[in-house]
C-alpha cells in the first residue's frame, strides 16, 4: 500500500498534525500535574510507599507513581480525592497556567516558605507574613510541616501587604532566608 493510499481527503489538511499536537499538548499537562503531584508528596516527606500506608491501601504506590509520571490520567473525582487526602486544594495540585507578573517579570513558580526560619524573623518585620502564613496552615488544616507553599498570587497579595514589589519582597525573604530549598524561580535561579 503506498502513503497515497493513507491519506484521507474527508479530512481536512492539517487536521493530523492538529491531533498530534492535541495529544502533546496532553501529555505535557498530565506530566506537569504529575510533578505537582509529587511536588505535594515531597512537601508532606511521604514516598510512594507512605502514601499507600497511610492511606491504609487506599492509594496504591504504583497508581500514584504512574500519576505523577504522566503515564495514567486522573480523573476529576479521584484527583479532588487525592487533594483532600493531601489536605490541600485541588488548585494547588493543577498546573499553572500563568508564569509571569502582569509588568512581564518572571514570577517565582513554586515558592515554599520555611515556617521554622520565619520564627527566627523579627516579628516586627516578619508580622504580616507570619499572619498570613498561619491563616493558610488554618484554612488547609496543614500544621505538621517544616514548610508551607504559596500561590504566585499570594506572593503578590504579601507584596500589597508590605507596601513593595514582588520583586522586593522576594529579595527580602531571600535575607530572611524563609524561601526553602525547593522554591523555584522560572529562569532556573534559586
Amino acid at each position: 500500500m503506498t502513503e497515497e493510499a493513507n491519506f484521507d481527503s474527508s479530512k481536512p489538511l492539517g487536521s493530523a498534525a492538529d491531533e498530534v499536537e492535541e495529544v502533546s499538548a496532553g501529555r505535557e499537562y498530565a506530566k506537569a500535574l504529575g510533578a505537582r503531584l509529587r511536588s505535594i508528596r515531597g512537601q508532606q516527606h511521604l514516598s510512594l510507599h507512605g502514601v499507600e500506608r497511610k492511606s491504609n491501601g487506599r492509594w496504591k504506590a504504583v497508581v500514584i507513581g504512574s500519576y505523577e509520571r504522566g503515564d495514567r490520567a486522573v480523573s476529576v473525582q479521584r484527583l479532588a480525592e487525592l487533594a483532600d487526602f493531601y489536605g490541600v486544594p485541588v488548585s494547588e495540585l493543577l498546573p499553572s497556567e500563568r508564569s509571569s507578573t502582569s509588568s512581564g517579570g518572571p514570577m517565582p513558580n513554586k515558592i515554599v516558605i520555611n515556617l521554622e526560619r520565619l520564627q527566627q524573623v523579627p516579628r516586627d518585620e516578619a508580622g504580616p507574613l507570619l499572619r498570613f502564613t498561619s491563616a493558610i496552615q488554618r484554612e488547609r488544616g496543614d500544621y505538621g510541616n517544616r514548610v508551607l507553599s504559596i500561590r504566585s498570587d499570594d506572593l503578590r497579595s504579601l507584596a500589597i501587604m508590605y507596601d513593595t514589589s514582588v520583586e522586593s519582597l522576594t529579595a527580602q525573604l531571600v535575607k530572611w532566608q524563609v524561601l526553602a530549598a525547593t522554591s523555584l524561580i522560572l529562569d532556573g535561579a534559586p
